[in-house]
Formats: C-alpha cells, structure tokens, sequence
C-alpha cells in the first residue's frame, strides 16, 4: 500500500482521549500534543511505513504508531520489544 496515502491526510490524523492517554502512558510522553507528537514521528524521513488490513504502522528508532487508515485515528504507540 502507498504510504503517500497516508502522508497526504497527514492533517486528517488525529487522536481520542482514551488514545491520548494510552499513548502517553505507553511512550511516558510529557506532553499534551500527542497527536502532533505522534505526527512528527510519521513525519519522520526515516519512518518505515506500511499498511496491513485496517491499520498503517509507523515505525521509527523503535516506535510503533498504530493509525486506523480510514478515519485516521491514532489508535496507539508503542516502543518495540
């Protein structure tokens, strides 16, 4: 899958509460932009994107962005074990 698709709606990208906190918890973030930190990693030149079934993952210096690819939602992030 073309992950311009995803780059384009970079601006449709966004997050729920439950999400916020879930990735905040997850990256011990101490932030209250988790989106736009979220935004950035896909951003991110070297970001290895790719799609599988409903979802775009997003992986850069072992973190993992879980984006819904149809109502772009952050659903989570993770670091990589």
């Amino acid at each position: 899958m073309n992950k311009e698709i995803l780059l384009s709606n970079i601006d449709k990208v966004h997050s729920t509460e439950m999400g916020i906190d879930r990735i905040k918890k997850n990256l011990k973030l101490d932030t209250n932009d988790v989106a736009q930190y979220c935004k950035n990693i896909v951003l991110d030149k070297n970001c290895n994107i790719y799609k599988q079934g409903k979802n775009w993952y997003c992986e850069t210096n072992n973190i993992v962005v879980t984006i819904n690819s149809y109502s772009y939602t952050i659903i989570t992030a993770h670091i990589k074990r």
